[in-house]
């Protein structure tokens, strides 16, 4: 069992976890839960879909529809969290994140890269969240208009290794990802 002493080694460890998310669409870490903050000021949480992942610029990015609550919810307040939990390496992985939704021909290219039989996520009729009298009393209309990416800039990580001697630490972008143990 990998124990942790290292807090360099541990970021590299969280972040390659990340990473494989992305890569492996089996991992858990694939389908993190997204939190943001309503209207009224009450959390909101739902699984969404880790599409990239990159540790040089501190990005993650999430594909959305910009009709949903989320998306909503981050118009209003762009601070929001992912969770992970990774099983098999007794990994949690909590990230804070700044998110950005982009729109329009800047993510034409995104789009283009969605595949036909995912693209009727974006675009369904009434839009996500409305009441309906009947389970399938909708339409799913594939639309570039209704696509969004979130951009969301990593402002801290923190992980918590679940081993022989339970492990945690937190790297924030302030201090360049230098890292502080704590308490587990």
């Amino acid at each position: 069992m990998i124990e942790f002493k290292n807090l360099a080694q541990f970021l590299d460890h969280g972040w390659s976890c990340i990473n494989r998310s992305v890569a492996d669409t089996k991992s858990p870490g694939r389908y993190p839960t997204l939190a943001t903050v309503s209207k009224d000021l009450l959390p909101e949480t739902r699984t969404v879909v880790l599409r990239k992942a990159n540790r040089s610029t501190s990005v993650l990015e999430i594909h959305t529809d910009t009709q949903t609550e989320k998306v909503n919810a981050l118009r209003q307040n762009p601070n929001a969290s992912l969770h992970m939990w990774l099983p098999k390496r007794r990994l949690q992985i909590r990230i804070n994140v700044i998110a950005k939704i982009q729109t329009g021909s800047i993510i034409k290219k995104r789009w283009e890269e969605v595949p036909q039989k995912s693209r009727v996520s974006y675009g369904i009729i009434p839009t996500s969240g409305s009441a309906i009298k009947e389970p399938l009393a909708y339409d799913q209309t594939p639309s570039m208009e209704r696509f969004a990416v979130l951009e969301c800039n990593v402002e801290k990580i923190e992980l918590l290794h679940l081993g022989k001697n339970h492990t945690r630490a937190v790297y924030q972008a302030i201090t360049n990802w230098t890292g502080a143990w704590l308490a587990p």
